[in-house]
């Protein structure tokens, strides 16, 4: 296969495993109340998809040093499909919600990192620089598209059409991958290690640097994609909407859309004028917005839509270029290795987001005073993971 349909091939699979994984955070709202559900409880069943990612992609991804990608990303995708399933057919609550959510997380990581890979062992430099770009552009469009999806197949069937759709969806992501990934093992090199071993990765101080930004930048972004629709939700109720405001799954699709636009923008721009230069950029801003966002509940539901689409569109600035940078750091033979130890502590940033805001809505209640502490605490989180990334390079 030429590489260009190879690229396509692969990202187009990429898009369909992703297309369903925000379908909960979409239709949170009614599942808080069909499910009477906290709002910590709504934060675990978010994060929990983030939380079962993290102890199976050290593990899944590390393997791809080993076996061919192609294997793990089948197994992946039919975990993501049996997951929607059991969403759309079994599901009755919070556990098993909860369980369900965990295969979720389980199913990505096997989808995620090692299609990334898949493409970046067969590229070099700047061609490969842009691989991941596109790579991250198409999981972009898939995570922006699922709200919108989530949301008219919702309104047109229930929720249940739309958790059927992702499986569908997840079903076909392998049936591609089993046609367009290689069937050979990659090449030994004798300097992979032992499986779990992330030692050689921890000394590299170049990768540890992205892979800091990265988990503060995974722990905004699922902050802000677990709760925004419902945070927009709550300033239209409150406050009141004009006729020309989109509706919250539709304003979240375009801030998605908005912020993959973006990534791609930051990526060529980091190439310009250094990545360190661009992150930080990036993550400052974000950390403003953060505060602004959760602000803006108190005047209008323009601002606050306003304020999430900055927001949104700062944390994805920065995207690409984290990803870039650790791949283009890693070790040689390491890479399966150090984009695992990536991926597993950048979800684990986006396991504590999601529930963070959930614990400070429920310590505060639902109101302005509380979206303001559940989104301005992410500001120090984001400067937090800067400093470490600036002390680092």
């Amino acid at each position: 296969m030429r590489p260009g349909r190879f690229l396509a091939a692969i990202v187009t699979a990429q898009v369909l495993a992703q297309i369903g994984a925000f379908i909960l955070p979409a239709l949170l709202p009614g599942y808080m109340e069909a499910w009477s559900l906290s709002a910590a409880e709504a934060g675990w069943l978010i994060g929990a998809f983030f939380a079962a990612y993290v102890l199976s992609v050290p593990v899944l991804v590390g393997l791809t040093d080993r076996v061919p990608a192609r294997r793990i990303y089948l197994v992946g995708a039919a975990l993501t499909c049996a997951s929607h399933l059991g969403f759309a057919l079994l599901a009755e609550g919070f556990w098993s919600g909860l369980l369900l959510r965990l295969l979720a997380g389980a199913g990505w990581a096997g989808c995620y990192m090692p299609g990334l890979k898949v493409i970046a062992d067969g590229l070099q430099g700047a061609a490969q620089s842009r691989a991941v770009s596109w790579h991250a552009l198409g999981v972009g469009i898939a995570g922006a598209l699922s709200f919108a999806v989530a949301g008219a197949l919702d309104a047109l069937d229930g929720p249940q059409a739309a958790f059927l759709f992702g499986a569908a969806a997840a079903a076909t992501a392998g049936l591609i991958a089993g046609f367009a990934m290689p069937r050979t093992a990659p090449a030994a090199t004798g300097k992979a290690g032992a499986l779990l071993d992330f030692r050689p990765v921890l000394r590299n101080r170049a990768a540890m640097a992205w892979i800091a930004g990265y988990t503060v930048h995974t722990w905004e972004l699922a902050a802000l994609r677990a709760w925004g629709v419902t945070f927009l939700a709550m300033v239209i109720a409150r406050n009141g909407a004009p006729a020309w405001l989109p509706g919250p799954t539709a304003l979240f699709t375009a801030a998605g859309l908005l912020g993959i636009a973006v990534s791609i923008l930051g990526n060529e721009t980091a190439q310009r004028i250094g990545r360190a230069r661009l992150v930080a950029a990036a993550m400052g801003s974000a950390a403003v917005l953060s505060l602004l966002a959760g602000a803006s509940a108190l005047v209008s539901a323009p601002l606050a839509a306003a304020c999430v689409l900055l927001w949104n569109a700062a944390i994805y600035l920065d995207s690409a270029a984290l990803t870039a940078g650790t791949v283009q750091a890693a070790g040689e033979g390491r890479r399966g290795a150090t984009m695992g130890l990536h991926s597993m502590c950048g979800y684990a940033g986006g396991f504590l987001g999601p529930l963070g805001v959930g614990l400070a809505l429920d310590l505060v209640g639902p109101g302005a005073l509380g979206w303001a502490l559940g989104f301005g605490h992410l500001a120090l989180v984001t400067l937090a993971g800067l400093l470490v990334l600036r002390r680092l390079t």
